[in-house]
Protein backbone atom coordinates (compact mmCIF):
# COMPACT_ATOMS: atom_id res chain seq x y z
CA UNK A 1 0.00 0.00 0.00
CA UNK A 2 2.77 2.50 0.95
CA UNK A 3 4.86 1.70 -2.51
CA UNK A 4 1.44 2.27 -4.44
CA UNK A 5 1.03 5.61 -2.67
CA UNK A 6 4.59 6.31 -2.94
CA UNK A 7 4.74 5.70 -6.89
CA UNK A 8 1.53 7.89 -6.90
CA UNK A 9 3.46 10.85 -5.61
CA UNK A 10 6.44 10.47 -7.40
CA UNK A 11 4.09 9.87 -10.75
CA UNK A 12 2.36 13.55 -10.13
CA UNK A 13 5.63 14.84 -9.52
CA UNK A 14 7.16 13.78 -12.85
CA UNK A 15 7.80 16.71 -15.21
CA UNK A 16 5.80 16.10 -18.33
CA UNK A 17 7.50 14.18 -21.23
CA UNK A 18 8.74 16.79 -23.27
CA UNK A 19 10.32 19.14 -20.57
CA UNK A 20 13.59 17.53 -20.09
CA UNK A 21 13.85 16.60 -24.10
CA UNK A 22 14.98 20.07 -25.47
CA UNK A 23 16.70 22.84 -24.14
CA UNK A 24 15.06 25.41 -21.73
CA UNK A 25 12.35 27.75 -23.77
CA UNK A 26 13.15 31.38 -23.60
CA UNK A 27 10.25 33.11 -22.29
CA UNK A 28 9.84 36.94 -21.81
CA UNK A 29 7.01 38.43 -19.65
CA UNK A 30 5.96 41.42 -21.23
CA UNK A 31 4.12 43.48 -18.78
CA UNK A 32 3.30 45.96 -16.28
CA UNK A 33 3.74 46.67 -12.65
CA UNK A 34 1.92 43.57 -12.11
CA UNK A 35 4.40 41.26 -13.33
CA UNK A 36 7.24 44.25 -13.04
CA UNK A 37 6.65 43.17 -8.99
CA UNK A 38 6.66 46.70 -8.08
CA UNK A 39 6.84 47.11 -4.22
CA UNK A 40 8.30 43.42 -4.06
CA UNK A 41 12.02 42.40 -4.10
CA UNK A 42 13.38 41.03 -6.91
CA UNK A 43 13.10 37.13 -6.44
CA UNK A 44 9.32 37.78 -5.53
CA UNK A 45 8.08 38.85 -9.14
CA UNK A 46 5.41 36.92 -11.00
CA UNK A 47 8.56 36.14 -14.15
CA UNK A 48 11.00 35.14 -11.04
CA UNK A 49 8.39 33.08 -9.01
CA UNK A 50 6.79 31.42 -12.24
CA UNK A 51 10.38 30.53 -13.40
CA UNK A 52 10.78 28.89 -10.05
CA UNK A 53 7.86 26.90 -9.88
CA UNK A 54 8.24 25.49 -13.75
CA UNK A 55 11.52 24.45 -12.48
CA UNK A 56 10.13 22.60 -9.32
CA UNK A 57 8.37 20.26 -11.96
CA UNK A 58 11.27 19.84 -13.82
CA UNK A 59 10.54 22.62 -16.47
CA UNK A 60 13.73 24.34 -17.47
CA UNK A 61 12.58 28.22 -18.60
CA UNK A 62 15.10 30.95 -19.80
CA UNK A 63 12.92 33.70 -17.84
CA UNK A 64 13.16 37.35 -18.68
CA UNK A 65 11.02 39.70 -16.76
CA UNK A 66 10.38 42.73 -19.33
CA UNK A 67 7.80 44.18 -17.24
CA UNK A 68 7.98 48.02 -16.92
CA UNK A 69 5.60 49.69 -14.06
CA UNK A 70 3.07 52.33 -15.28
CA UNK A 71 3.06 50.70 -18.89
CA UNK A 72 -0.21 50.47 -21.18
CA UNK A 73 -0.41 48.31 -23.79
CA UNK A 74 0.37 51.21 -26.42
CA UNK A 75 3.41 51.42 -24.33
CA UNK A 76 4.23 47.97 -24.48
CA UNK A 77 3.53 47.72 -27.99
CA UNK A 78 6.19 50.57 -28.30
CA UNK A 79 8.83 48.71 -26.81
CA UNK A 80 7.97 45.57 -28.35
CA UNK A 81 11.09 45.00 -30.38
CA UNK A 82 13.54 45.68 -27.99
CA UNK A 83 11.69 44.02 -24.71
CA UNK A 84 11.59 40.95 -26.88
CA UNK A 85 15.23 39.84 -28.14
CA UNK A 86 15.67 37.78 -31.15
CA UNK A 87 15.72 33.82 -30.31
CA UNK A 88 12.98 33.98 -27.89
CA UNK A 89 10.41 31.34 -27.83
CA UNK A 90 7.31 32.57 -25.86
CA UNK A 91 5.82 36.02 -24.64
CA UNK A 92 3.22 35.88 -21.49
CA UNK A 93 1.59 39.23 -22.54
CA UNK A 94 0.29 40.58 -19.05
CA UNK A 95 -0.68 44.58 -20.06
CA UNK A 96 -3.86 46.27 -19.71
CA UNK A 97 -4.37 47.43 -16.28
CA UNK A 98 -3.14 50.85 -17.00
CA UNK A 99 -5.71 50.87 -19.67
CA UNK A 100 -8.46 50.27 -17.66
CA UNK A 101 -7.30 52.06 -14.54
CA UNK A 102 -6.79 55.12 -16.57
CA UNK A 103 -10.04 54.64 -18.89
CA UNK A 104 -8.12 54.47 -22.03
CA UNK A 105 -10.78 54.19 -25.02
CA UNK A 106 -11.12 50.24 -25.29
CA UNK A 107 -10.54 50.54 -29.15
CA UNK A 108 -7.09 51.65 -28.86
CA UNK A 109 -6.21 48.93 -26.07
CA UNK A 110 -7.89 46.43 -28.55
CA UNK A 111 -5.58 48.01 -31.54
CA UNK A 112 -2.56 47.59 -29.20
CA UNK A 113 -2.85 44.35 -28.26
CA UNK A 114 -3.50 43.00 -31.61
CA UNK A 115 -0.73 44.93 -33.18
CA UNK A 116 1.74 43.20 -30.35
CA UNK A 117 0.20 39.71 -31.07
CA UNK A 118 0.55 40.09 -34.74
CA UNK A 119 4.43 41.19 -34.42
CA UNK A 120 5.13 38.54 -32.16
CA UNK A 121 3.58 35.81 -34.73
CA UNK A 122 5.09 37.72 -37.43
CA UNK A 123 8.64 37.00 -35.83
CA UNK A 124 7.80 32.96 -35.27
CA UNK A 125 7.46 33.89 -31.36
CA UNK A 126 4.66 32.30 -29.39
CA UNK A 127 2.01 34.03 -27.82
CA UNK A 128 0.08 33.53 -24.55
CA UNK A 129 -2.11 36.49 -23.42
CA UNK A 130 -3.40 37.39 -19.65
CA UNK A 131 -6.71 39.10 -19.27
CA UNK A 132 -7.66 41.51 -17.50
CA UNK A 133 -10.84 43.00 -16.09
CA UNK A 134 -11.98 46.91 -15.81
CA UNK A 135 -12.64 48.34 -12.39
CA UNK A 136 -16.21 49.33 -12.28
CA UNK A 137 -16.20 53.06 -11.91
CA UNK A 138 -16.54 53.45 -15.41
CA UNK A 139 -19.75 51.72 -15.81
CA UNK A 140 -21.45 49.02 -17.40
CA UNK A 141 -20.55 49.85 -21.19
CA UNK A 142 -16.93 50.43 -20.79
CA UNK A 143 -16.58 47.19 -19.06
CA UNK A 144 -18.02 45.18 -21.47
CA UNK A 145 -16.32 47.11 -24.15
CA UNK A 146 -12.49 46.06 -22.41
CA UNK A 147 -13.28 42.90 -20.89
CA UNK A 148 -14.40 41.28 -24.41
CA UNK A 149 -10.95 42.17 -25.71
CA UNK A 150 -8.76 39.36 -24.42
CA UNK A 151 -10.98 36.80 -24.99
CA UNK A 152 -12.20 37.91 -28.96
CA UNK A 153 -8.18 38.19 -29.50
CA UNK A 154 -7.62 34.72 -28.13
CA UNK A 155 -10.39 33.21 -30.37
CA UNK A 156 -9.18 35.71 -33.31
CA UNK A 157 -5.29 34.55 -33.07
CA UNK A 158 -5.92 31.27 -31.76
CA UNK A 159 -3.85 31.80 -28.78
CA UNK A 160 -4.18 30.75 -25.52
CA UNK A 161 -5.80 33.02 -22.61
CA UNK A 162 -5.31 33.05 -19.09
CA UNK A 163 -9.22 35.05 -18.55
CA UNK A 164 -8.01 37.04 -15.79
CA UNK A 165 -4.26 37.82 -13.89
CA UNK A 166 -5.70 38.98 -11.02
CA UNK A 167 -7.97 35.90 -10.10
CA UNK A 168 -8.25 35.01 -6.12
CA UNK A 169 -5.85 38.34 -5.37
CA UNK A 170 -8.13 41.26 -6.73
CA UNK A 171 -9.73 43.17 -3.55
CA UNK A 172 -8.12 40.81 -1.30
CA UNK A 173 -6.52 42.84 1.37
CA UNK A 174 -4.69 40.26 2.54
CA UNK A 175 -2.95 39.62 -0.60
CA UNK A 176 -2.57 42.85 -1.70
CA UNK A 177 -0.05 45.66 -0.98
CA UNK A 178 -1.17 49.18 0.74
CA UNK A 179 -2.15 50.12 -2.26
CA UNK A 180 -4.81 48.20 -3.10
CA UNK A 181 -3.70 46.91 -6.56
CA UNK A 182 -0.45 45.47 -6.83
CA UNK A 183 0.05 41.69 -4.83
CA UNK A 184 2.10 41.19 -2.07
CA UNK A 185 4.54 38.12 -2.10
CA UNK A 186 1.87 35.88 -0.92
CA UNK A 187 -0.53 37.12 -3.86
CA UNK A 188 1.65 36.19 -6.77
CA UNK A 189 1.95 32.53 -5.20
CA UNK A 190 -1.35 32.03 -5.29
CA UNK A 191 -1.25 34.43 -9.48
CA UNK A 192 1.23 31.33 -10.01
CA UNK A 193 -0.42 28.80 -8.86
CA UNK A 194 -3.80 29.38 -10.64
CA UNK A 195 -1.83 30.15 -14.02
CA UNK A 196 0.21 26.81 -13.93
CA UNK A 197 -1.60 24.84 -15.76
CA UNK A 198 -2.32 27.26 -19.00
CA UNK A 199 1.88 28.32 -18.85
CA UNK A 200 2.50 24.38 -18.92
CA UNK A 201 0.15 23.96 -21.78
CA UNK A 202 1.66 26.78 -23.49
CA UNK A 203 5.32 25.68 -23.15
CA UNK A 204 4.33 21.96 -24.36
CA UNK A 205 2.78 23.71 -27.33
CA UNK A 206 5.98 25.32 -27.64
CA UNK A 207 8.35 22.38 -27.21
CA UNK A 208 5.78 19.98 -29.41
CA UNK A 209 6.59 22.59 -32.78
CA UNK A 210 10.38 22.68 -31.99
CA UNK A 211 10.98 18.72 -33.07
Amino acid sequence: MHIAVLMLALMTMAPPAWAGATKPVRLVVLGDSLSAGLGLPAQEAFPQKLQKALQTKGIMVDMTNAGVSGDTTSGGRDRLDWSVPDGTDGVIVELGANDALRGIDPDLTRAALTDIIQRLKARKIAVMLCGMLAPPNYGDDYAARFNSIYPDLAKRFDVPLYPFFLEGVAADAKLNQADGIHPTAAGVDIIVGSIMPTVEAFLGTIAGQRR
